[in-house]
């Protein structure tokens, strides 16, 4: 009696390109914006482009444009997603000057974790994709909760939101990837000034240490603190 013929089977190299295939996630304007996301956090805003998102999905650059119409659309996105991630608080007219530091905190913090992504909100400058309103929102309520009136608190956000963005970009430049990176550059500027003649600059070389001081969030903190108070200031009187 003879034996039966194998039975044909798929080969393993092939099951295993069928089941990944199968599994493959359709293309979405969501995907397309974690995947540039990703490659902020792990190359910088000079590496995103249409075809490096496509690379990282493993599709051409033209597939994306049925989701995202251009560079500067999913750069808003990505920042948009990023945004999405700042907790927020309701207006409490208690705590409103703590309330804005935690806030102006949060949203630095995220930009941070973001290698270069302040970048970005450098150059959107007015909020207009739905979690940067959010946040102006938020900011808004408690300013108007403290105290402060319509076209104040108007000044106050727009202010607010340049010293957060601003600070964090120079953050963000300057630090590259690690604190051994900010306190080298430091370094180097503190050794500039102690070339420059100090007959001419009598200020800039007599407060070296000073000017070149990076110690945790010290400078940001004292920006901070003098932002508020000032707009403390414009608040009415309770009473």
């Amino acid at each position: 009696m003879t034996s039966a013929a194998p039975r044909p089977s798929w080969s393993a190299h092939w099951q295993e390109k069928e089941k990944t295939a199968s599994r493959r996630q359709p293309l979405s304007r969501e995907r397309i914006v974690e995947a540039a996301l990703r490659i902020v956090d792990t190359e910088g805003m000079d590496a995103l482009s249409m075809r490096r998102v496509g690379q990282e999905l493993g599709t051409g650059a033209a597939s994306l444009y049925a989701h995202v119409g251009n560079k500067d659309e999913l750069v808003e996105l990505v920042l948009d997603l990023a945004y999405s991630e700042i907790a927020l608080e309701q207006p409490d007219p208690g705590d409103w000057q703590e309330q804005v530091k935690r806030l102006m905190r949060r949203s630095r913090d995220v930009l941070l974790g973001h290698r270069d992504l302040a970048k970005a909100a450098v150059v959107a400058n007015v909020p207009v994709t739905p979690h940067a309103m959010d946040v102006a929102d938020t900011m808004l309520g408690i300013l108007r909760a403290g105290g402060l009136d319509e076209q104040t608190a108007a000044y106050g956000v727009d202010l607010l939101g340049l010293y957060t963005t601003a600070t964090t970009f120079e953050a963000s430049t300057r630090s590259g990837n690690t604190e051994a990176d900010a306190d080298a550059y430091t370094e180097r500027v503190r050794e500039y000034f102690s070339t420059i003649p100090a007959d001419r600059y009598p200020m800039v070389t007599s407060m070296a240490a000073a000017l070149t001081r990076n110690v945790g969030d010290e400078r940001f903190e004292f920006g901070l603190d003098i932002l508020v108070a000032g707009l403390a200031r414009q608040a009415a009187p309770r009473g």
